[in-house]
């Protein structure tokens, strides 16, 4: 079998404070914002920008350490993986979102200590909605 590969590396600001919640068996999961802009000029010698925002979660001490360390407007480097989950609201309709689920974080606002974080995905998941 083919190996794949899915791993994403964004630099951005955090656009809310990170939530943080448990699952059912007392995991800790955080899930908050990075927005990553980028800029260019276009043919007519103009100044563009655009915005794009990421969904991040984040799991076990790793979430603890992003609800700790974190505010809206922190600069951060998250890298890890893309995951698509969907759920079914009480109306029936289904919903969709990508997630870049966080699994090094590099905090580069905080110029006082480790800056590296690194978080060891080996078992699944929980279902958990934001």
């Amino acid at each position: 079998m083919a190996r794949g590969l899915n791993k994403v590396m964004v630099i951005g600001c955090l656009g809310r404070e990170p939530e943080m919640r448990f699952t059912a068996t007392g995991r800790p999961v955080a899930s908050f914002s990075v927005a990553a802009t980028r800029g260019w000029t276009n043919n007519d010698g103009e100044r563009q920008e655009e915005t794009e925002w990421f969904h991040v979660v984040a799991w076990g001490g790793l979430a603890e350490l992003c609800k700790k360390r974190l505010h809206k407007g922190s600069q951060i480097y998250v890298e890890g993986r893309l995951q698509t989950r969907s759920w079914e609201n009480s109306d029936g309709e289904r919903h969709y979102r990508t997630e870049l689920v966080a699994q090094e974080l590099i905090f580069l606002n905080d110029h006082n200590s480790e800056h590296a974080e690194q978080y060891d995905d080996d078992y699944p998941e929980e279902n958990i909605a934001f």
